[in-house]
């Protein structure tokens, strides 16, 4: 199972960059509401955009890898380590964002690692 490592983080990689793409997506458009007629006139400016554009492909590539992996290695193995991006996300958040991160965020990424590190290590 370890050899699958290699391509189990290129699918964390993957799953992480789609998401920093559809945030900048979403946080590029103009702001709207979250109703019928608030959706329908954002459909054209989300859609048309190039970060959820590439996101999306990003999410796709992520899940096609993960496919993949899961077709080699046990679900219980695998699944785990897509913990780690959340781990880059609260990173990238809080480096580059300028998102607040507390103590409880903090010790939840930590749970993280740790436990990705010992299904790693099993």
């Amino acid at each position: 199972m370890i050899k699958y490592v290699p391509l189990i983080l290129f699918t964390v990689l993957t799953n992480f960059g789609s998401q920093i793409l559809l945030k900048k997506g979403m946080t590029s458009i103009q702001e709207f509401s979250i109703s019928a007629d608030g959706l329908m006139k954002a459909a054209p400016s989300i859609i048309f955009s190039p970060y959820v554009i590439l996101g999306m492909l990003l999410m796709v590539i992520s899940m096609g890898t993960h496919l993949v992996v899961l077709s080699r290695v046990d679900i219980s193995y695998a699944y785990p380590f897509l913990g780690l991006s959340f781990v880059l996300v609260t990173l990238w958040g809080y480096f580059v964002l300028a998102e607040p991160v507390n103590i409880y965020r903090i010790m939840g990424v930590l749970l993280i690692v740790v436990g990705v590190a010992l299904v790693a290590k099993s």
